[in-house]
C-alpha cells in the first residue's frame, strides 16, 4: 500500500432546490390560491473519520466530491426532495484546512468523527409562501440557493502514542518487528524505511498500544532534507518518543545531538516531548566498550540510557517496562491542544 499523508480535493454541497409557482385547480374550490412548494435542500459534503484506513491514498485519484442538489418544489405545498449528503471517509488523525486561507477546519481523531465542509444550499421558496391580504395570487417563487464550493487540504497525522526517532540504520524498523507484528523493510542500508510504519504492541495487561517507526532523520531534516520533513509531523500526536541511537556509528554521541537539533529546529515543542533513551545493537561491542559507551551517552544527555539489542531481544523487556509506566503518567495528547510537556523523563 502506498503512504499518502497529504492531498488536495475540492469540495462542493449540493444547490437548493427551485421553489414552485403553481396555483389549485380543484373543483368546488373556486378561489383554490397559491400553492407552490418550497424547494429541497442541496446536501452537503461530510468528510467522516474511519479507523480502518492509514492513508490519504485514495485522494490521489479522486479530486472532486460533489453532494445531490434539493428537488424541486411540487405542487400542492410539497416541498422538494432534500440531496442526499456526500459522505467522505477519512483517516483517524486528518487535520483539514482551507487551501485558499490556510484555515483550520477540523481535526478528526476519533473514529467516527465528522465534519461538515462543504454545506448544501438552500431551498427557494414557493409562491405559496407569499401569500398575504394585501397579494391573494403570488406569481412568483425564488430559485435554490447554490451550495458552497470550496477547496481543501487534507494532512494526516499519525495517531501513535509511542514515537521512535533516530538516525538512518539505527534499527527503529527492527525494534517494531520485533515488539510488534508490523513487517517493515529492513536491510544494512541507510533509509530502508521511506515511510511511517505502525505497530500494535501489547502491554501486560493485553490492551495494544501504537508505536509508529518514523523514517530516519539527518541533520537539516527541518529544513527538508532528507525524509525527515515529511515526516516529523507524525510525532507531533506522540505521548512519548522512543530515540535509538546505533552502538556500532561512528560517533553515537553526536547522532543523539543531530536528533535533538532536529527535533527543537522543527519546534512544536517537540524537543521536550518526554524521550526514552536506548543505546541499540548493544550485542555488537565488548561489555567494556558498551559499559563505557552508555555511561558517556548518559552524561552527554543528563537522562538514563537502556542499552538493548532490537536484533537479539537484549535489555527489550527493561526498555518496556519502562514505556509503560511512563504511558501510566503521561496526560493524554487532545486532538487540538499541545499536550503537557515535561523535562527529562524520570529515571527507570
Amino acid at each position: 500500500m502506498q503512504f499518502i499523508d497529504q492531498a488536495e480535493i475540492e469540495v462542493a454541497g449540493g444547490n437548493g432546490g427551485d421553489g414552485l409557482t403553481a396555483f389549485r385547480r380543484e373543483k368546488y374550490v373556486p378561489a383554490g390560491g397559491p400553492s407552490g412548494g418550497n424547494g429541497g435542500r442541496g446536501g452537503s459534503v461530510i468528510l467522516v473519520a474511519d479507523e480502518n484506513l492509514q492513508t490519504l491514498l485514495d485522494f490521489r485519484y479522486a479530486h472532486r466530491f460533489q453532494a445531490s442538489h434539493g428537488g424541486r418544489g411540487g405542487p400542492k405545498n410539497k416541498t422538494g426532495a432534500a440531496g442526499a449528503d456526500r459522505l467522505v471517509e477519512v483517516p483517524c488523525g486528518t487535520l483539514v484546512y482551507d487551501a485558499v486561507s490556510g484555515e483550520q477546519l477540523g481535526d478528526l481523531v476519533e473514529p467516527g468523527q465528522t465534519l461538515c465542509v462543504a454545506p448544501g444550499g438552500k431551498g427557494g421558496l414557493g409562491n405559496r409562501h407569499f401569500l398575504s391580504n394585501r397579494n391573494r395570487a403570488p406569481e412568483h417563487a425564488l430559485p435554490g440557493l447554490p451550495g458552497e464550493e470550496r477547496q481543501i487540504r487534507l494532512e494526516l497525522k499519525l495517531l501513535a502514542e509511542v514515537g521512535i526517532i533516530g538516525l538512518p540504520n539505527a534499527g527503529k524498523s527492527t525494534l517494531i518487528s520485533t515488539l510488534s507484528s508490523a513487517k517493515p523493510k529492513i536491510a544494512d542500508y541507510p533509509f530502508t524505511t521511506l515511510v511511517p510504519n505502525l505497530g500494535v504492541v501489547r502491554k501486560p495487561t493485553g490492551d495494544g498500544t501504537v508505536f509508529a517507526d518514523i523514517p530516519g532523520l539527518i541533520a537539516g531534516a527541518h529544513a527538508g532534507l532528507g525524509l525527515g520533513h515529511e515526516f516529523l509531523r507524525h510525532i507531533e500526536r506522540t505521548r512519548l518518543l522512543l530515540h535509538l541511537v546505533d552502538a556500532t556509528a561512528a560517533d553515537p554521541i553526536a547522532d543523539y545531538h543531530i536528533i535533538q537539533q532536529e527535533l527543537s529546529a522543527y519546534g512544536r515543542d517537540l524537543a521536550h516531548r518526554p524521550q526514552l533513551l536506548a543505546l541499540n545493537k548493544i550485542d555488537a561491542l565488548p561489555p567494556e566498550p558498551a559499559e563505557a559507551l552508555s555511561a558517556a551517552l548518559t552524561t552527554a544527555s543528563n537522562r538514563p540510557v537502556f542499552t538493548v539489542s532490537a536484533v537479539s531481544q537484549q535489555g527489550l523487556e527493561t526498555l518496556m517496562q519502562a514505556v509503560w509506566q511512563h504511558l501510566e503518567t503521561l496526560p493524554q495528547v487532545g486532538p487540538t491542544a499541545e499536550p503537557e510537556m515535561g523535562t527529562a523523563p524520570p529515571a527507570a
